[in-house]
């Protein structure tokens, strides 16, 4: 098990113990070069990919700063992890990696394109990775995310107020989005265990319903899209 701060390592580990459950905890903050190299020497069988941070605001506005570092995590740094881990797994002719992608790698999301973005790219990684690896026995699959009550959601809608000054915008803000209507997190993490125990999990999981439902019409209707 691999948790970004040391607390988090701490805490994580007296919860084993304390249900007498044997497991290693490590540090793992995925953009520390030292942390992804003590990780990867862990053979493992399963890599659940799951580092994220969301930035929110305009495309035409937000800080060039502010996009590179959501595709630092989100991409790049998630990108070199699952490098590392599958080539340990193509040699040994089995695992898994499971990507954390999201409804936004879907569908558009207005305001929060830096975010979709990303998301979008892990969507391209992941159809890649998925037929390179599969002669050597290493499944790729995704699991996208709708809207949870984590404070995932709640925070990075948030993060646009910290650099969208009142007086400079050039577009308007964005209605505050109904964030009162986000499901409970115990859907996702139920399909995700799924996804990692079964014998030959789906591709794509996304949750919940509803959201699978409205990618599904999105982008169906997107080739009758006009300008």
């Amino acid at each position: 098990m691999l948790d970004q701060i040391w607390p988090q390592v701490w805490e994580l580990r007296n919860a084993a113990k304390a249900d007498h459950i044997e497991m290693e905890v490590i540090k793992l903050d995925v953009l520390n070069e030292i942390d992804r190299t003590k990780a990867l020497s862990i053979e493992i069988g399963v890599l659940f990919n799951n580092a994220g941070i969301m930035e929110s605001g305009p495309m035409v506005e937000i800080p060039m700063t502010v996009f590179r570092s959501v595709f630092e995590t989100n991409v790049f740094a998630a990108l070199e992890l699952a490098q590392g881990f599958a080539r340990a797994m193509a040699k040994r002719g089995a695992g898994r990696i499971v990507w954390t992608s999201s409804v936004a790698g879907l569908v558009k999301v207005p305001f929060d394109g830096a975010y979709a973005a990303s998301k979008h790219a892990v969507e391209g990684i992941c159809s890649a990775m998925r037929e390179e690896l599969k002669p050597y026995g290493v499944q790729v699959v995704t699991v996208n995310p709708g809207a949870f009550r984590t404070g995932f959601n709640d925070t990075g809608m948030e993060s646009m107020d910290q650099w969208w000054g009142q007086d400079e915008r050039v577009v308007a803000h964005w209605p505050v989005r109904a964030l009162d209507r986000q499901h409970d997190p115990d859907e996702m993490i139920e399909a995700i265990i799924d996804v990692i125990e079964a014998t030959d999990p789906p591709y794509r999981t996304v949750r919940p319903a509803s959201a699978e439902e409205m990618v599904r019409k999105e982008q169906a209707e997107i080739w009758d899209r006009r300008a």
